[in-house]
C-alpha cells in the first residue's frame, strides 16, 4: 500500500482502535504454513497474530506506528499529524487558556463514549504509549527488509507474505517481505511493514505464508513483553495497571489509585497540574490503547491484579463514613481553626488523629430546623467539608487547638450517633467536567439566550444580568469589588485576615471560597456555595452579593441602629410616663434614723433635697423645714423642660439630615476616588502583643508586620 493511499481525513473504521484483545502466548509458524488470523481476534488461539500485536501501536489515519501520540477524551489515540481540522470555538472565557478557545470534530463522534466535539486543551501528549512506542521500535525495528508486490515467487532468503483484505473498498493486498533474521522473526517483519506504512491499520481476514527458515514470533514476543513490562507499573500503587485511565496531563494510573489521589487532592501525583475530571471515574473512558496491551501481553497478572482488588475493596468502606465536627461552616481550600472543647469531640479529634487519613468532616448547625432529603429535620446540614489536620496542639487540661484545611465536600446521606458525635454515610460533591462547564457557560452567553437588560424609568439600561456575563466578567465584577474595599481599608481586608487566608486568588475556582471565608456575611448565604457543582454557579452567587453590597439593600452590618429610637424614647418616658406614675406620690418623707430629707412634687418636676435632721411629719417638723429652706437646693422646672427639649429636637434634625443625606447618595452615588490603603500608626498594646505570640505558636509563622 502507498503512503497517499490513506488520507488523514478519511472516516476511521468503527470500534475503538478495532481493538479486541483475546491474545496468548503466540507459537513459531512452521514453513509454508498458512494462518487466519483477523485482528477483531474474536477467536482464543495459541498462535499470536503478529499484525494484532504491532496493530496496538499503529496510528488509525496514517498505518504508521503512532508518532507523538496525543490522548483523546473518549479514550483514543492518534498522531498529532494526524488531527481532524482545527476551528475556534466561541463563549469561552473560562479556564482563560487559548487552547481550550479552539477544537475539533472527533473521528470517533458516533462511537459510545465519545461526545464529538473536544478542545485542544483535553488532548494532551500520552506520555507512557509514547514510551511504548518507543519500546517497540527499540526491540522489533532494524534495517528495511526486501520486499516485492509480484506473485512469482519468493525472493531468495527467508521471508513471508502476508494477504489481507482492505477495509476500504474490499480490495485484496498482499506483501512479500525477506531478508528475515531468526531474531527479529514474523513479529519483526509486520513491524517493518507498518512502519513503511505498507500495511492497513483497518485490514481483515490477514492470512500469513513463510517460507524458508522463518521462525514465529515466540522469540521477538519475549524479548518484547520483558522491556514492555517495566513501563507498565503505576506510579502510584507501583504494580500493574489495572483499567488505565490518562489524565487530562498526559499520564496514567489505575483508576482505583486515581480515585484515592483525588480524595485527597486534585492534582496529579507526577506533575502536580490539575486533574479535571468529572466526580464518578466509572464514567471516564479508559485508555483504549493501554488497556488493550495489557490484556494481551498479560493476562495472568492482571487477572491476579483484580483479584486483589477485589479484596481490598471489600475491606475498606472506601471513604462513605466521616466522623462530623457540627459546628460552623468550613469551606473546600480554605483553612479551619478550632478550639476543641467538648468531651466528645476530644474523643473524636484523638481518633481522627490515630487513623492514616486524619480527615474528618464539618457540617454546619441546622438553625432553622430544614426539612432535607434524606435527613429530616437534622440539627445540622447535609452539605458539609471534609478536613485534614495539618496541626494539633493538645493542651494539659485535655482541650487541643487544631488547624485543618478543606479538601472536598460531601453531601451526608445517613448518620448514627457514636460516642455522643455523628458519624455520616457521605457522597463525595464534585464539579462537572471543564467540557461540560464550558458547555454550560456557552449556552448561557449565546445571543439567543442572552437577553438585553431592560431600560429604566429615564432611559438609562439597567446592570447586565449576570446569567448573560461570561465566567470571566463574574470573576472581574468580584475581583473589582475587593480593589475597591481595600482601597477604603475594609476591616474584613486587614493584613491579618489575609495573613490566615491567603491573598485574593487569581483562579476563579479558588475566589469563591476565598471571598466567602473573609467576607462577613451570614453563614446561611455561604451555604449555598457548597452544594454547586460548576465554577459558574459559584461566581454568579458572589457576584449577586457584590450588587447588594454595591446597591446598599444587603450590608454585612445592616441591622438599623436602635440608637435614634431611645432618644426618641427617653423624652417620652419622662414626660409622659413618669408624670403618672409619680403623682400620687405627692411627698415623701425618709425614716427618722436619715439625716437626708428627700421631697418629690409630680409636675412641675421639681426636685428638692434638705440637708438636715428630718422631723417626724408634725407641724414642728414642718417649722424646722421651713427654717432649713435656705439649705435647699432646686432645680427650676424651666431648666428641666428646655434641656430634655434641647436634646430632643437636636436628635430629631440629625436624623432627619442622616435621612436627607442617605436618599441623594443613593439617587447620585459618586464615585470612590482610589487611594492607597490607610496605615494605621501606633504602638502595639501588650494584649495584642500575646495575641501575636499565640497565634504565633499555633500556626507555626512569623505575624510580625
Amino acid at each position: 500500500m502507498d503512503d497517499d493511499d490513506a488520507s488523514p481525513h478519511t472516516p476511521p473504521p468503527s470500534g475503538r482502535d478495532n481493538i479486541t484483545p483475546t491474545l496468548s502466548s503466540p507459537t513459531a509458524v512452521s514453513p509454508f504454513s498458512v494462518s487466519t488470523c483477523a485482528p477483531d481476534l474474536t477467536e482464543s488461539t495459541s498462535l499470536a497474530s503478529a499484525h494484532a500485536i504491532v496493530h496496538l501501536i499503529q496510528c488509525s489515519r496514517c498505518s504508521r506506528p503512532l508518532q507523538t501520540p496525543l490522548r483523546l477524551p473518549c479514550g483514543n489515540a492518534l498522531c498529532r499529524s494526524c488531527l481532524p481540522p482545527i476551528r475556534d470555538r466561541p463563549g469561552i472565557s473560562y479556564p482563560a487558556i487559548e487552547e481550550r478557545k479552539r477544537g475539533f470534530t472527533c473521528y470517533w463522534e458516533y462511537e459510545t463514549g465519545c461526545d464529538g466535539e473536544h478542545c485542544l486543551g483535553d488532548c494532551g501528549s500520552d506520555v507512557l504509549l509514547t514510551k511504548l512506542v518507543d519500546v517497540f521500535e527499540r526491540v522489533l525495528g532494524g534495517p528495511p527488509l526486501a520486499d516485492t508486490d509480484t506473485d512469482t515467487g519468493r525472493l531468495a532468503g527467508d521471508g513471508f507474505r502476508v494477504m489481507w483484505e482492505s477495509g476500504v473498498g474490499g480490495q485484496l493486498r498482499e506483501q512479500t517481505v525477506t531478508g528475515l533474521s531468526p531474531r527479529r522473526g514474523l513479529l519483526g517483519g509486520m513491524y517493518d511493514l507498518v512502519r513503511r506504512g505498507q500495511f492497513d491499520y483497518d485490514a481483515s481476514g490477514v492470512e500469513y505464508e513463510t517460507f524458508g527458515d522463518v521462525e514465529g514470533s515466540g522469540e521477538a514476543l519475549e524479548r518484547l513483553k520483558e522491556a514492555v513490562r517495566s513501563e507498565l507499573d503505576c506510579q502510584v500503587c507501583y504494580s500493574l495497571m489495572v483499567d488505565p485511565l490518562t489524565t487530562p496531563c498526559g499520564h496514567t494510573f489505575c483508576r482505583s489509585c486515581v480515585a484515592m489521589v483525588r480524595s485527597n487532592s486534585d492534582l496529579c501525583p507526577v506533575c502536580r497540574r490539575k486533574v479535571n475530571m468529572t466526580s464518578s471515574l466509572e464514567s471516564e473512558p479508559l485508555n483504549q490503547r493501554i488497556s488493550a496491551l495489557l490484556e494481551i501481553l498479560f493476562p495472568d497478572q492482571l487477572a491476579e491484579r483484580r483479584a486483589v482488588l477485589a479484596l481490598e475493596a471489600a475491606d475498606t468502606d472506601g471513604e462513605t463514613k466521616l466522623p462530623l465536627f457540627v459546628s460552623s461552616l468550613s469551606l473546600p481550600n480554605m483553612p479551619t481553626f478550632l478550639h476543641v472543647f467538648e468531651p466528645r469531640y476530644r474523643l473524636m479529634m484523638r481518633r481522627v488523629m490515630l487513623s492514616p487519613s486524619r480527615k474528618f468532616g464539618m457540617v454546619m448547625l441546622n438553625r432553622a430546623r430544614r426539612v432535607q432529603p434524606e435527613l429530616g429535620r437534622s440539627h445540622f446540614m447535609q452539605y458539609g467539608t471534609a478536613l485534614v489536620v495539618d496541626r494539633y496542639e493538645l493542651l494539659p487540661d485535655g482541650r487541643s487547638l487544631v488547624i485543618a484545611t478543606g479538601v472536598s465536600r460531601f453531601r451526608v446521606t445517613k448518620s448514627t450517633v457514636v460516642d455522643g458525635y455523628h458519624v455520616g454515610d457521605i457522597q463525595r460533591v464534585e464539579d462537572v467536567s471543564i467540557t461540560e462547564e464550558e458547555r454550560q457557560e456557552a449556552i448561557e452567553t449565546s445571543p439567543s439566550s442572552a437577553s438585553a437588560a431592560p431600560p429604566s424609568a429615564e432611559g438609562v439600561p439597567t446592570e447586565k444580568p449576570l446569567e448573560s456575563m461570561s465566567t470571566q466578567q463574574l470573576f472581574e465584577l468580584a475581583l473589582d469589588f475587593v480593589r475597591k474595599q481595600r482601597s477604603k481599608a475594609a476591616p474584613w481586608l486587614h493584613p491579618r485576615v489575609l495573613l490566615a487566608y491567603g491573598d485574593v486568588p487569581s483562579d476563579p475556582d479558588r475566589f469563591p471560597w476565598w471571598f466567602a471565608s473573609v467576607l462577613p456575611v451570614w453563614e446561611e448565604e455561604k451555604y449555598a456555595l457548597l452544594p454547586t457543582t460548576s465554577v459558574r454557579e459559584r461566581q454568579k452567587i458572589t457576584a449577586k452579593w457584590v450588587r447588594k453590597l454595591e446597591s446598599r439593600e444587603w450590608a454585612p452590618r445592616s441591622r438599623p441602629s436602635l440608637t435614634p429610637l431611645l432618644w426618641l424614647a427617653v423624652p417620652l418616658f419622662i414626660f409622659c410616663v413618669l408624670p403618672m406614675v409619680l403623682r400620687p406620690l405627692t411627698s415623701f418623707k425618709a425614716l427618722p434614723s436619715v439625716s437626708v430629707f428627700t421631697s418629690f412634687t409630680p409636675f412641675p418636676l421639681s426636685v428638692s433635697i434638705s440637708f438636715g435632721s428630718a422631723g417626724s411629719g408634725t407641724s414642728g417638723g414642718r417649722e424646722a423645714r421651713a427654717q432649713d429652706r435656705k439649705s435647699e437646693t432646686y432645680l427650676s422646672q424651666t431648666v428641666v423642660l428646655g434641656v430634655f427639649l434641647a436634646i430632643f429636637v437636636t436628635q430629631v434634625f440629625v436624623n432627619a439630615v442622616q435621612i436627607v443625606r442617605s436618599r441623594r447618595l443613593r439617587a447620585h452615588p459618586r464615585p470612590i476616588p482610589q487611594m492607597e490603603p490607610m496605615q494605621m500608626e501606633r504602638p502595639e498594646t501588650e494584649a495584642e502583643r500575646q495575641t501575636r505570640i499565640n497565634l504565633q505558636e499555633v500556626l507555626g509563622i512569623d505575624t510580625t508586620d
